[in-house]
């Protein structure tokens, strides 16, 4: 549902931010559809699929709330220039994406290739972090 409404959001983002001009609109608004939205739909959808028992309640309020939190983090960071937001919501995606991983695990639900195709989806998106902070860093100067 945060995914769905996640997608809704960018395209109004993005609805917004166009004719405004504004200097970070258009990747506020694909981050807010694709990395907020799509991706959290899509790794969570797959999670359940492959986890050999569901997670707790308390583990899945922290991977959505590490998500959002981190994701509304990088966006808010990114807009207002100040690196140490980012990096405290690349932070949080870590804490989400690491709960994912563990999640699953080494479980036997599913496919095995396709348990080893989120595995390895998740740590390129875990890689993808610290790069992205870098720019954040860089562009921040």
């Amino acid at each position: 549902m945060l995914g769905t409404a996640s997608v809704v959001v960018g395209g109004l983002v993005s609805a917004a931010t166009g004719p405004l001009q504004l200097a970070h609109g258009s990747w506020a608004a694909a981050y807010l559809v694709l990395v907020n939205g799509v991706g959290q739909v899509a790794l969570g959808k797959a999670q359940e699929a492959l986890a050999p028992r569901a997670p707790s309640p308390g583990v899945l309020v922290t991977q959505l709330a590490a998500w959002n939190g981190g994701s509304a983090a990088v966006i808010g960071g990114t807009l207002v220039r100040v690196p140490l937001i980012v990096d405290a919501g690349g932070l949080m995606l870590v804490i989400a994406l690491s709960l994912m991983i563990r999640t699953v695990g080494g479980g036997t639900a599913g496919p095995r290739w396709a348990r080893w195709t989120y595995r390895l989806l998740l740590i390129i998106l875990l890689v993808s972090i610290p790069i992205g902070l870098v720019l954040a860093h860089m562009r921040a100067v």
